[in-house]
């Protein structure tokens, strides 16, 4: 800088070249206006395009009933829609978190105190003047620092990033899920390797290589949040070092939204796989019918006890099919308003208001 000041014939200010300034400075700057960039020009945007493409998904398949399973078990049914517009809701929350962060930097002198400042010129008003710079930088202004800018602002913001990484980590591993379970399709791609050896198989290595780079990217935004977070006394370098794989933390994460992007832009949903694995479990109605005959007794209109039990005894551990469960509601001491809607409700139907949540 002063060569460049020379050059351009400005010697008497050359000695005005980092004036009074610790190197904290210049770089809590630096870092803050990069990683600022970042997140706003490259990061949102990559999240943004997936979770819009979740969001017309959503929509797509609010109606496509679907059997859930709680614990890996057939459990009340749901909607491939609803299910996949929790991740969007869940990214959205968190999206909206890290688009309001705060990006700070200091410029106050070798321990925060602006001392050289006032030595020069005990007239000035350094801290205006040191915020109207920061301020017109586009970042906010940290007053009360050490020889650091403190880096809380940091931890903030990368705990956000990771915990949007394990959102995205565990629609991965959904996906993934309903892949195997045969619910989504992958869609060929002409000329590409669906395996090296088998030539029936499409791999999932979207979903895969996402949830790879997500561990590595929430592993190394962990420790950079760890680390940061702390400075012995005034100051030490621990920071440094660490400082320079924020680049390196987000570009693993820009992979995984890269990879999870262009992974569900290549799946289409198989609706008959999904309603035949809802024929066959029948036993997901019974939460329905215990539900049902706990409100008929209130009601006044049923006298049975522990339905439950009841239930349980019937469904626990063995296949019901469609004619059982309808003699068996046929049986129930309720209502005939209620044992019509029972009788009325099949596996496919029974999704609540998923269609409405997805919606």
């Amino acid at each position: 800088m002063r060569d460049r000041l020379s050059t351009l014939g400005l010697d008497g200010i050359a000695e005005l070249t980092h004036f009074a300034a610790t190197s904290e400075d210049i770089n809590s700057a630096s870092y803050a206006l990069t990683v600022k960039r970042a997140v706003e020009e490259v990061w949102l945007p990559a999240l943004d395009t997936v979770i819009a493409k979740l969001r017309e998904l959503a929509v797509e398949h609010a109606d496509a009933p679907m059997l859930s399973r709680t614990h890996g078990q057939p459990a009340t049914p749901s909607t491939m829609g609803k299910e996949i517009a929790v991740f969007a809701w869940r990214l959205e929350r968190v999206r909206g978190q890290i688009a309001a962060s705060d990006y700070l930097a200091k410029f106050s002198g070798a321990t925060g105190t602006w001392s050289a400042h006032l030595a020069a010129d005990p007239d000035a008003d350094w801290p205006t003047i040191a915020r109207e710079y920061i301020e017109g930088l586009g970042l906010s202004f940290n007053i009360l620092t050490t020889q650091i800018e403190s880096h809380d602002w940091q931890v903030e913001l990368y705990d956000r990033v990771r915990h949007a990484g394990g959102i995205l980590h565990n629609l991965a591993t959904d996906i993934w899920t309903y892949i195997s379970l045969g619910y989504f399709a992958q869609i060929p791609v002409a000329g590409a390797t669906g395996s090296s050896t088998m030539p029936h198989k499409i791999n999932p290595i979207r979903f895969e290589n996402a949830e790879a780079n997500l561990e590595i990217s929430g592993a190394l935004l962990a420790s950079l949040g760890q680390t940061l977070v702390t400075s012995r006394l005034q100051r030490d370098l621990t920071d440094s070092t660490t400082q320079r794989n924020i680049g390196v933390a987000f570009g693993h994460s820009l992979l995984a939204l890269d990879n999870l992007r262009r992974g569900l832009n290549a799946i289409s949903l198989s609706r008959d796989v999904l309603l035949a694995d809802l024929d066959v479990n029948w036993e997901v109605l019974a939460e329905a019918i215990q539900t049902v005959i706990r409100a008929e007794v209130v009601a006044g209109r049923s006298t049975i006890t522990d339905p439950y039990a009841l239930l349980k005894e019937l469904t626990r551990g063995h296949r019901v099919g469609a004619a059982d469960l309808a003699a068996f509601v046929e049986g129930l001491e309720i209502g005939d308003a209620a044992k019509q809607r029972l009788l009325a409700l099949t596996p496919a139907t029974y999704t609540g208001i998923a269609e409405r949540l997805a919606r």
